[in-house]
């Protein structure tokens, strides 16, 4: 069975091709004006998963993921705390919280992750570009996408372009021809009334216009939709694979980063579109606006990475998904079933009581079961809850074989079958680990959890000594820190993506 994904541009499930063992995948960042929340970590675990599903069948996955720093959200932030004196200082401080709660949730690492200000150069030649196209227009130091240029406009979030209402600010509706017509450059820097719009708190600071950039229109700031259209493409070229992000996204930002990027490349902008549903907490939305949210620090202390990774994977990526007394329940009991399962399987496997001519035909034939079901669920439009479900059946199956192999102890002790608990084994680790990103080694109640991920985080920030020590030529010192983290048990190996660890 291949996989099939549901593509929200055909509005149906269709099957996932590549051109070549190649598959590029941007899935659409945070505006780092606030605290990561759980809402946002579903979008990023999904998104993680069908990076390690997509690396499980064989495909080198390009993963970028974009950061947006420049925002009159974050903006409208600036002079909060004594260190915030302007935007790029509120950026940064959530931008490290987001990098943060990524490795707290132990998602691998993307490619790269751009940030808008880092790409304004990018940015003003695609602008250039669909200007010259004849899709957009300068008005008074602003540029505008022209919405009934672009014929397929409305295709993706299945409207008309008769019907769609204004976009943009207020104060932009006179300069534009059409209502919908939306900004690719901003003339000067933030409104005042974008700020207060968004300003959290009162405090005695002039209100800041934030980051401004000189362009051929005049000083500006870009519009948020360009951005992604802009850094995406610089990093993985003018045609995705797969583009993921929000089921919030789809109108109307991402309507118009096909409608600018297609109408500067004259290419498909994406051949595939998946959208995640919305997290709810309480009936609603989780919203950093509405204020209903968890952030995913306090939740890792509380529940752990793999209670949490457990939930995400209790409900498919594209539909909606409820937190609850009732869900997390559900995932605390789950994930107690797989690790105490996991650490049985362990035990038995490395004692002297697995013998290597022990077999259970029936314990065998469930790890194969399990394997193929898990593999149909994944390839069934990444349907984690029934991949989850043919792991759970498979603790079943490795339980009873010990318990009734213990039972049946005869005077040389239980006779468990090597194979069969080796080859179950390797399947939590394959598929519950490499796949779902849950962590066996980790299995403990809470506590464990945060003590592997204090660990994680150690090795880490020795790793990055170590790299800053190379580029700086300092090879000896280079060659020491990685001595040191072997004397305590991580095995570091360097490859051409960088450097990997295992602990042993």
């Amino acid at each position: 069975m291949t996989l099939s994904v549901t593509d929200t541009l055909r509005d149906e499930r269709v099957a996932f091709t590549a051109d070549g063992d190649e598959v590029s995948l941007y899935v659409c960042g945070l505006t780092v004006s606030d605290d990561p929340h759980l809402g946002h970590a579903r979008l990023w675990v999904h998104a993680d998963v069908l990076h390690r599903w997509l690396d499980h069948l064989g495909y080198d996955v390009r993963h970028v993921e974009n950061v947006t720093d420049v925002n009159e959200k974050i903006t409208a932030r600036v002079g909060e705390r004594e260190d915030w004196h302007a935007e790029p200082d509120v950026a940064e401080t959530f931008t490290a919280e987001i990098f943060e709660a990524m490795r707290g949730l132990n998602l691998r690492r993307a490619e790269v992750y751009p940030r808008v200000s880092g790409h304004i150069p990018e940015i003003i030649d695609l602008v250039e570009s669909i200007v010259e196209a004849g899709y957009a227009y300068e008005s008074n130091g602003s540029v505008y996408f022209d919405v009934t240029a672009f014929e397929n406009y409305g295709a993706l979030s299945n409207q008309e372009v008769a019907e769609l209402e204004a976009q943009g600010e207020p104060d932009e509706r006179s300069e534009k021809r059409h209502p919908a017509d939306f900004a690719l450059w901003k003339a000067g820097g933030v409104s005042e009334a974008a700020v207060e719009e968004h300003r959290k708190h009162d405090h005695d600071v002039a209100l800041p216009d934030g980051e401004t950039w000189d362009s051929p229109w005049g000083e500006g700031r870009p519009g948020w939709h360009v951005e992604c259209s802009a850094m995406s493409m610089t990093h993985l070229g003018d045609t995705l694979d797969v583009h993921m992000g929000g089921r919030d996204l789809v109108f109307p930002h991402h309507e118009n980063e096909i409608a600018q990027s297609e109408a500067a490349t004259g290419e498909t902008f994406a051949r595939y579109w998946l959208h995640a549903g919305l997290l709810s907490m309480e009936g609603e939305k989780m919203s950093s606006s509405i204020g209903n949210f968890w952030t995913v620090p306090d939740a890792l202390e509380e529940l752990g990475v793999n209670v949490l990774r457990t939930f995400y994977a209790g409900a498919a990526y594209r539909s909606e998904q409820a937190l609850t007394d009732e869900t997390i329940a559900e995932a605390e009991e789950r994930w107690d079933r797989l690790s105490r399962t996991y650490d049985r399987a362990v035990d038995a496997v490395d004692s002297v009581d697995a013998h290597t001519k022990a077999a259970d035909e029936s314990l065998r034939s469930a790890v194969e079961t399990a394997r193929d079901d898990f593999a149909a669920a994944m390839n069934d439009d990444l349907n984690v809850r029934e991949a989850t479900a043919a792991l759970l059946a498979l603790t079943d199956a490795v339980n009873r074989h010990l318990d009734d192999a213990a039972t049946e102890t005869s005077a040389g002790g239980p006779e468990y079958d090597y194979r069969g608990l080796r080859r179950a084994v390797e399947t939590f680790e394959e598929l519950g680990e490499d796949v779902l990103g849950l962590r066996f080694d980790a299995a403990g109640p809470g506590v464990g959890d945060g003590e592997v991920t204090l660990a994680d985080d150690l090795v880490d920030l020795v790793l990055d000594l170590r790299e800053a020590a190379r580029e700086a030529g300092e090879y000896e010192r280079a060659d020491e820190l990685r001595d040191a983290l072997e004397d305590v048990g991580v095995v570091v190996e360097d490859g051409p993506e960088g450097p990997t660890y295992r602990f042993e």
